[in-house]
């Protein structure tokens, strides 16, 4: 985009330098600043295999599902209510215990694998960006 001459808006002499300053892109240096050197070092740091939770979860859950299941199908079924509502009220308790009892294990398997944690050193590097010039 081209913007109209100092002439046609009425500015003074020294604007006119600003405005041709702006367009040669007169406030940017050609300079590249300095870059400080990486820092490196160890550092202690704990290594476990720790259990993903939410896995625990549903896997507890769709058991709890499968159960209710089987135990809703083992009992004669009322005719009046019928077999689906039945389940889908069971379900409620069964998923729930399921999810439950998923939750407890995910916690023993994550308490366990604490106990197995070790410890060792890793080497890090930190970098630090160059600052910017500020206008």
């Amino acid at each position: 985009m081209v913007s109209p001459g100092p002439e046609s808006c009425g500015e003074s002499g020294a604007s006119a330098a600003a405005l041709r300053r702006v367009g040669e892109n007169g406030g940017v240096s050609d300079a590249t600043p300095e870059t400080p050197a990486p820092e490196a070092g160890t550092e202690k740091v704990t290594v476990r295999r720790a259990p993903k939770i939410p896995a625990f979860l549903i896997g507890g859950g769709g058991v709890g599902a499968i159960a209710t299941l089987i135990l809703t199908s083992m009992f004669p079924i009322d005719p009046l209510v019928g077999f689906g509502p039945l389940f889908a009220y069971f379900s409620l308790f069964g998923v729930t215990a399921g999810v439950l009892l998923g939750a407890i294990l995910a916690l023993i398997v994550d308490y366990r694998s604490k106990k197995r944690a070790k410890t060792g050193e890793a080497e890090f590097i930190t970098e630090k960006r160059p600052e910017e010039p500020t206008a």
